[in-house]
């Protein structure tokens, strides 16, 4: 299975959304990283066939996603950003009911939404109102809806958030353990969640895919940019407001800074072994695109 993204591009009047976009998806895990407005979430609704594009295509096999239509959304699982549900559905209700979008016979349906159900963590709450849930609950119902159909192509937006650390631990091992020769591409802000399950990352900044490929290879690239400086506790806003600083810790009288810079900052600074937050600090420092 090859999912292949052609020169993908969308306008939005004089606005570049996204910017020519190629790339070439098998089976695996894909991190898709990038400040807010870079385009990630306009590019994941092309690749979900809920939005088309200026110019440019995606093809699963060697066919418009356009074109094969229901085909294509039989194969596809789907979390959007802003996730919708029916607050007066119980957990049970809400997932037989997107079974039913979905062309799931009933007695199908009902078998995957128990197991799903136990999946997430909400099998005790399976007969709870929607409404009464959390948001990491909602969050993980979510999940559960993208999975109903076993599909082979499964895209997820921001899916951690609103999960506290156990219930991402708990994500991430479903995820793994779901991928296997499916295509999973996974869009998030937790820099942690992707370093940990992610087979391939793409950077995307302003539209343009500007890195791609694995953790270890990815983060060799933030090698020799990353530092340990001793400083007093009194130059720490100094440090902060010229620098990328990725951590901060008070020792005593004493501030330990984590640098980001294509240089040594200070003769005090020694060298640090890089990690794929620290590329992303290097490459987004403000955490800002724009739009």
């Amino acid at each position: 299975m090859e999912l292949s993204i052609d020169r993908l591009t969308k306008h939005y009047g004089s606005k570049i959304a996204v910017d020519c976009v190629s790339a070439t998806l098998k089976k695996g895990v894909y991190g898709l990283l990038g400040a807010n407005g870079a385009g990630k979430t306009t590019l994941m609704r092309m690749l979900c066939a809920i939005l088309e594009s200026t110019s440019g295509g995606v093809f699963l096999n060697g066919k418009d996603i356009i074109e094969m239509g229901a085909d294509y959304r039989n194969v596809l699982g789907y979390l959007p950003q802003d996730f919708g549900y029916y607050p007066g559905y119980t957990a049970m209700e809400f997932l037989m009911y997107v079974s039913a979008l979905k062309g799931i016979p009933k007695s199908i349906a009902r078998k995957r939404t128990v197991e799903l159900l136990e999946e997430v963590g909400l099998g005790d709450a399976a007969d709870r109102k929607v409404r009464t849930f959390s948001g990491g609950m909602k969050q993980r119902i979510g999940i559960a809806q993208a999975l109903l159909n076993h599909p082979e192509i499964l895209i997820l937006d921001e899916p951690t958030a609103g999960l506290d650390p156990k219930e991402r631990v708990r994500f991430r091992n479903l995820l793994s353990d779901y991928a296997g020769d499916k295509i999973v591409i996974l869009s998030t802000h937790i820099v942690s969640d992707i370093e940990a399950i992610a087979d391939e990352v793409l950077f995307m900044k302003k539209g343009k895919f500007v890195l791609q490929g694995s953790v270890p290879a990815l983060i060799k690239k933030a090698g020799g940019r990353v530092w340990e400086l001793t400083v007093p506790q009194e130059e720490t806003r100094k440090w902060q407001a010229k620098s990328t600083v990725a951590n901060l810790r008070h020792e005593g009288q004493q501030a330990v800074l984590r640098i980001i810079s294509e240089h040594m900052p200070d003769e005090r600074a020694v060298p640090c072994e890089a990690t794929l937050e620290d590329l992303y600090l290097y490459y987004f420092p403000t955490e800002q695109e724009g739009a």
